[in-house]
């Protein structure tokens, strides 16, 4: 296998992690409103993507996968809403530990990543492609 196809690979592994990714924050994104419905009850959790190198035996190369989705252990939002069904004797309501701002970030991050893996897709395709055309 040459280096161009394994670059190649390695690129589409990339984007396949980083579009579980986004999967994960919009998940989060749609969430970060929904409160407890009861007063001993937890709202949404957030949750959070890690990665691992995983080595392809058929290939030789190593490649990002998602490793976990884990619920984050950060604590859940109190918010004062006494008229709220899920309010506590104190009048809090649980709120899920969703910064919006957080997750946009995030899917900054991996919208940025996965058009790095893109581009070098359409770099290799595109020297590919002139090496062949050089080659007749």
């Amino acid at each position: 296998m040459d280096e161009l196809t394994k670059s190649t690979q390695i690129a589409i592994a990339g984007m396949k992690a980083q579009s579980q990714r986004l999967r994960v924050v919009s998940e989060n994104l749609a969430n970060s409103d929904s409160t407890a419905q009861t007063p001993e009850g937890t709202p949404y959790r957030r949750k959070v993507v890690t990665f691992k190198t995983e080595l392809d035996r058929a290939t030789g190369i190593n490649t990002v996968k998602v490793d976990k989705v884990r619920p984050d252990t950060a604590e859940f939002q109190r918010r004062y809403d006494p008229k709220h069904p899920a309010a506590d004797r104190d009048g809090y309501v649980l709120a899920p530990n969703v910064n919006p701002l957080i997750e946009l970030m995030d899917m900054k991050e991996a919208q940025r990543s996965y058009e790095a893996n893109m581009n070098v897709i359409t770099t290799s395709r595109t020297m590919l492609s002139r090496t062949v055309d050089m080659l007749r």
